[in-house]
This record gives structure tokens, sequence and C-alpha cells, in this order.
């Protein structure tokens, strides 16, 4: 056996040293060259169990088969079946526990990258100029789609694609939810990934309307009974921050990830043509383990001072992505593992001085099967710090379901909807994403799109 077909082609990026002073894409992605290379490892599966472990099914060995053959745009037609936002994916989704981790290349060697065979793919035929193709006429019933990020588009763009006159309502002034305004520059290029996919959706016939607060603007009820929308489907995310409870939370300096990414990405902070204000900090503490955590950490960075992840857990049981923490440590972030702050410290003007912490150990599993934190007696010390990120999970904005009769949620405020089809308990609202499921990847959400759009279709067929 050709030892190089164990090894998977490596792709290009920036020097750590050179990244870590910059917002430019870390990942450079394949050429040409590269990418057949990498195509010509896979096996192409009969029984292909890269395609089970894509929560949308894309057929991949066929697309891949498309690059081999260096039929770009065949490979995009393939992927554009099932997903509307592949150069998304190919940046941002956890592959390796999902088709990569299937691919029966990594039985004995490296799995094929599909991830960055997807975003050579997407990247490769948007330059080429590909557009996807868009229904010849449309079957006259309105859908209303709430909140634009990956359920949302995901769901408006298949409606579209079987007639569906689709009209998107986002409550920010820029469309794109999460992706924007929650992925930093560095990981998900905005103007040049996010916006252009955007507009992918929007030549299927999909309408984006922003500056539209449901549950404040108009009501779901409005939607259906006053402006003759057929269905609704609720994509609206979780974008309510969680903290820890702890003193000193309010304390001038402390963030919630959410506020300090949405200024950094949507808002444009890290550049000096914008006048957004933001805390950079000399001494900054992320809090939390996870892959926001991973994006406020390196943003952080990039934005001059010192970083820390304090995460309560051992490095094994990080939430991040693998990928992510590796990018973290090259740049330059420290890891203060096995560490829960109990305090912020502030001093006489309300700022942020530092962190009171204990160390932990892992006791016995918890719920979640991980192994449960427990303080170590005696271990308290002090981090010194000017700014503390809480990047600790979101939860979903309540206001929609609270002005919406007839939607009921669940005891985290997320609301109920059939994992299958996403229908609600109200007639002809369904709902996916991290607004059902709470904060989760963007692949699962347009997992859930998909299903809310079948659900729909299913739902209008029927009357």
């Amino acid at each position: 056996m050709d030892v190089n077909v164990l090894k998977r082609v490596p792709v290009r990026e920036q020097e750590p040293k050179v990244r870590a002073t910059n917002f430019e894409e870390v990942c450079l992605g394949y050429n040409l060259e590269e990418a057949q290379a990498e195509a010509g490892r896979c096996l192409n599966c009969k029984n292909a169990q890269c395609v089970k472990g894509c929560p949308v099914s894309i057929s991949i060995p066929a697309f891949i088969q498309k690059v081999k053959d260096g039929d770009i745009i065949g490979a995009a037609d393939v992927i554009a079946q099932d997903s509307a936002l592949p150069a998304i994916c190919g940046r941002v989704c956890p592959q390796e526990t999902q088709c990569e981790g299937k691919c029966i290349r990594g039985i004995k060697g490296d799995p094929v990258s599909i991830g960055k065979l997807e975003r050579f793919v997407a990247d490769t035929a948007r330059e080429m100029g590909y557009v996807p193709k868009a229904p010849e006429k449309t079957n006259g019933k309105k859908v209303a789609v709430i909140g634009s990020g990956p359920a949302g588009l995901t769901c408006a763009g298949d409606l579209a694609r079987l007639g569906y006159e689709v009209t998107i309502f986002e409550a920010l002034h820029e469309p794109g939810g999460v992706l924007v305004y929650g992925i930093p520059e560095f990981r998900l290029p905005k103007d040049a990934v996010v916006q252009k996919e955007i507009e992918n959706v929007k030549k299927l016939g999909v309408q984006i309307e922003t500056n539209v607060v449901v549950g404040k603007s108009i009501t779901i009820d409005q939607l259906m009974q006053e402006e003759g929308f057929s269905a609704v489907f609720i994509g609206s995310g979780a974008g309510l921050p969680k903290f820890m409870g702890i003193p000193g939370e309010n304390a001038n300096g402390v963030f919630s990830a959410n506020e300090y990414l949405t200024r950094n990405n949507l808002m444009k902070a890290f550049r000096e043509d914008y006048d957004t204000p933001i805390v950079g900090g000399k001494k900054v503490a992320v809090v939390g383990g996870g892959n926001v955590a991973m994006d406020a950490a390196r943003t952080a960075l990039r934005l001059g001072a010192e970083v820390h992840i304090v995460y309560r857990r051992s490095e094994e049981e990080l939430p991040a992505r693998v990928e992510e923490v590796h990018h973290a440590k090259e740049e330059g972030v420290v890891f203060d593992l096995l560490t829960n702050p109990t305090k912020i410290l502030v001093n006489e003007d309300g700022w942020v001085t530092g962190m009171e912490c204990v160390r932990m150990e892992l006791g016995e599993p918890d719920a979640s099967g991980r192994r449960r934190p427990v303080v170590i007696p005696g271990s308290e010390f002090e981090l010194e710090l000017d700014t503390v990120i809480m990047a600790l999970g979101t939860s979903p904005n309540p206001l929609i379901s609270s002005t919406t009769e007839g939607l009921e949620i669940n005891k985290w405020k997320c609301i109920i909807a059939d994992e299958k089809n996403g229908k609600t308990t109200k007639e002809g609202v369904y709902a996916g994403g991290d607004a059902v499921t709470g904060a989760a990847t963007v692949i699962l959400a347009m997992e859930a799109g998909k299903a809310g759009a079948k659900g729909i279709h299913e739902y209008l067929s029927n009357q």
C-alpha cells in the first residue's frame, strides 16, 4: 500500500506568529492540485459511512468524485442538493466527529479531508460564477422564517427550491445570525464567504427583511392572521448569555462572549476605520472551554492582550474542536485548566483588577458522562486581570415564546418542537436550531432547518 494514501494532504495556513497579529483567515485552503490529490484518497464506498455521519446527508463520495474528475461545478451541484451553505460548513463544521469521524480511511490512516474539500468546491465554484438553480415558478404559498442564521437560511433555501414564497425576518441590521456576530473573521470571512452564501440563498427567491424584531415589531400571530403567511419557521437562535452568578460579575471590564464577539465581528471593532468601542484589555481571562471561548480568546489575543482560558475540567474534557484548541495554543493563548473562578476583584472605580480562583480535580462522572470537577481544599489563588469574558453558553430569548399564544417552551426556555419535522405545539408554526436545543453547532442548526422545511412542506401540501 502506498504510504502516501494513508496521510491526508496538508492544508496551508498562516504562520502562528503572523496570524496572531491580524484578522485574516487562518486556513488558506486547498488549490486544485492539492484538492484532487486529497480527493484521490477517497475509496468511493458503496455504503458510505461518511454520509451517515453528515447531519444534512450530503452525497460526499459523489461530490468528491466530481473533484477527482476536475468537474467543480458538478461537485457544487451535488452539494447544493443538500446544503445551501457549503463554504461555511467547510470551515466551521466539526467534521472530525461527523463525516470524517466515520471515514473508512481513518481506520488505518488519516480520514479524507471532507471539510476542506467541501470548502474548496464552494470557494472555487463561487469564483467561477456558480449560482444554485432557482425554481421556475412559485406555488403562491407564503412562509415566514424568523432568524437568518444557519437554521433559518437552510429552511428558507429548501422551501424556496420547493416553490414557496419565503421571507426571512432578521432582528439585526445584517443577515447571517451567529455566522456574522458570533464567529470571528479569521475563522469565517464575512464579505468573502458569509455574505456570498446569503446572496445565493436570495437568488433562490428568498426575501430578507432586517431590523424586524418578531415579538416587538410584529408577532407570529400577526404574520399568520394579517400578513398572509401560511406557516412560520422559528430559527431565532439562542442569544441570551449565561453567567456564573459570582461576586463582581457586574463590574466594568466583564463581558459576555456574545457581546464581546458581536462588537468585534458584526460591528467591526477590530478595524481602525470603525469607532465601535471595545475594551481590548492587557490581560484577559476567558471563562469556558467551548468553541465560543476559543473564538473570544483568539480575538482578545489579536487585540493585543495576554489571554488565559480558565476552565474547570482537564484538556480531555474541553468541548471545543481539537483544531481550535490547537490553533489557540499555537498563537499563544495560555490554558489554566482544572481552575474555577469564585470571585471577580474590582477596584474603587468599578473596574476589574483580578479574579479569585480555586484549583480543581476530577471526581466521578456526572449526568453528562464527564468526570465532575471537585474543589481542592486550600488551593485558592488570584489571577491579576483587567478584563473577563464569560463564555458559558447561551439560552433562547423568551421574547417570541412569550408573545405567541399556544407556543409551549420547556424549563430551559427552549421551544418544544419535534426533532423530525420541527412541528411545535402551535398550528402551522415550526422551529429548529438553538431556539429548540439551546446552543449547538452550525451544522446541527442546518439539520433542524432542513427538518423544518420538510415538516412545513408536508403540512402545506395537505391543506
